[in-house]
């Protein structure tokens, strides 16, 4: 059973930065593709971000591209998103997960497993 969890989410100010913890548990997430999805308040559920399993493939959102990395740590079995220029629009629920596929991007029918996700709030 994989577990993941979020964390780093908070309250920040237009224009700051925030960066978002994914730890898995249960087993190695090392060769599985990984992404960022949030949902806000009355909106369905989008994609931000996904990083294949060496962190050499990495692919956004054009709302969030230039401005969000994400990263990983295999040893760690840790995923990351670097929020920076934060605008009152990316406040949201975001969430993390993973995919078995061996090819997953930005659907989020291709991830198998969802963290409980992490509040982000950005005031104006």
């Amino acid at each position: 059973q994989v577990q993941l969890v979020e964390s780093g989410g908070g309250l920040v100010q237009a224009g700051g930065s925030l960066k978002l913890s994914c730890a898995a548990s249960g087993r190695t997430l090392s060769s599985n593709i990984m992404g960022w999805f949030r949902q806000a308040p009355g909106k369905a559920r989008e994609f931000v971000a996904t990083i294949n399993w060496s962190g050499s493939y990495t692919y956004y959102s054009d709302s969030v591209k230039g401005r969000f990395t994400i990263s990983r740590d295999n040893a760690k079995n840790t995923v990351y998103l670097q929020m920076n220029s934060l605008k009152p629009e990316d406040t949201a629920v975001y969430y993390c997960a993973a995919s078995s596929r061996p090819r997953a991007r930005s659907f989020d029918y291709e991830y198998e497993w969802w963290g409980q996700g992490t509040q982000v709030t950005v005031s104006s």
